[in-house]
């Protein structure tokens, strides 16, 4: 009994991020999150607590989604540098579709630009897990750079939030009307920038 109830929770999480990437946090009422989770009112606040508490674990779960994705595309990849640029270029094409899950990139910029500053807590949460996302490109670089990938000098930290910042920009170019191959080209070039710093 408790493992069946841990995956419908897994399961509701992963519809309430369907939820929110598709409407958005606020355009997302108590109904449609009803509906979508298939959860009657007084179990969705006794599991989760409140809105607000549902949207937030939802991110959290498909954070550490994400990161395993990650580490499997880094371990199956033929160098350090190889998966990450795998990475960079794939999380950012469902945004480019729009028709599947969304990417890291998607779900966490989309929150950022449309939370209000009043709602500081959900504001503070996305912030600290895009700081999660730098820390992760930042850690596969030091891998890379250990595996003399990359040259001795290069400053993983700073070069991790140069390529975080420019997939930010990316999320936000994709709103726009443009066609899916100028948002993969993009992608790409980006990946690319790491090339400089290449050794191997």
């Amino acid at each position: 009994m408790p493992r069946a109830a841990c995956f419908d929770r897994q399961v509701a999480l992963e519809r309430a991020v369907e939820l929110f990437w598709s409407r958005g946090y606020y355009a997302s009422s108590m109904k449609h999150i009803e509906q979508a989770l298939d959860m009657r009112p007084g179990s969705l606040y006794a599991t989760f607590g409140s809105k607000s508490g549902l949207f937030m674990e939802a991110l959290d779960a498909y954070v550490a989604r994400t990161g395993e994705n990650f580490r499997l595309l880094l371990e199956g990849s033929p160098t350090v540098v190889d998966g990450l640029k795998g990475y960079l270029r794939s999380f950012v094409r469902p945004c480019a579709a729009k028709t599947q899950m969304p990417a890291q990139a998607c779900m966490l910029v989309k929150t950022l630009l449309e939370i209000n500053p009043e709602d500081a807590e959900l504001l503070a949460k996305a912030d600290a897990v895009l700081a999660l996302v730098e820390q992760r490109i930042c850690k596969a670089l030091e891998q890379a750079k250990a595996a003399a990938e990359l040259h001795p000098d290069v400053d993983c930290s700073r070069l991790a939030r140069l390529l975080q910042a420019q997939m930010i920009g990316l999320r936000v170019f994709a709103e726009r009307d443009v066609p899916d191959a100028q948002v993969e080209a993009l992608a790409d070039d980006i990946a690319n920038l790491i090339d400089a710093y290449r050794l191997v």
